[in-house]
C-alpha cells in the first residue's frame, strides 16, 4: 500500500467535513443554490472548492513523486504539508472575520506541497534524460 493512500483517505475524510458543513449551512439558511448574499455561506462554499480545486492535483503529483521513486520521507513531507495546509486554509476562510494567518500558512503548505513535488518530478525526468543521453554515448 502507498503513502499517499493513507494521505488521501486523510483529505477525503476532511472533504466531506468541508461538504457536510456546507450542506448543513444550506439547510440551515434554506440556500438551495449559490451563496444568495450569504458571507457564511460564501465562505464555506469557497473553503469546500478551494479544497477540491488544489487537492487532486496535489495527490496525483505526491502519488508521481512517490513512484518515481523517492524516499518515504520526501512523500510523508509532502502529504503531511498538504493535509495541514488544507484544514489551515479552510479554518481560516471560515472564520469571520478572517483569520489571514491560517489562511495564508494552509496556501503556503498547499502551494509548496505542489511546487516540491513538480520540481522533484521535473529534476527526476532532467537527471533520466541525462543518464539515457550518457548511456547511448
Amino acid at each position: 500500500m502507498t503513502a499517499v493512500s493513507l494521505y488521501a483517505a486523510l483529505l477525503a475524510i476532511l472533504y466531506a467535513g468541508l461538504s457536510i458543513r456546507t450542506l448543513r449551512l444550506r439547510r440551515r439558511l434554506r440556500i438551495a443554490i449559490g451563496d444568495s448574499g450569504d458571507e457564511r455561506m460564501l465562505r464555506a462554499m469557497r473553503a469546500h472548492a478551494n479544497f477540491a480545486e488544489y487537492v487532486p492535483l496535489a495527490l496525483l503529483l505526491i502519488y508521481l513523486v512517490e513512484i518515481a521513486p523517492a524516499s518515504a520521507v520526501l512523500v510523508h513531507a509532502l502529504g503531511l504539508a498538504l493535509l495541514l495546509g488544507r484544514a489551515l486554509h479552510a479554518w481560516g476562510v471560515s472564520r469571520s472575520p478572517e483569520d489571514f494567518r491560517f489562511r495564508v500558512a494552509g496556501m503556503a503548505l498547499t502551494l509548496a506541497s505542489l511546487l516540491a513535488a513538480s520540481l522533484y518530478l521535473l529534476l527526476a525526468h532532467a537527471l533520466a534524460a541525462l543518464a539515457a543521453v550518457a548511456g547511448s554515448a
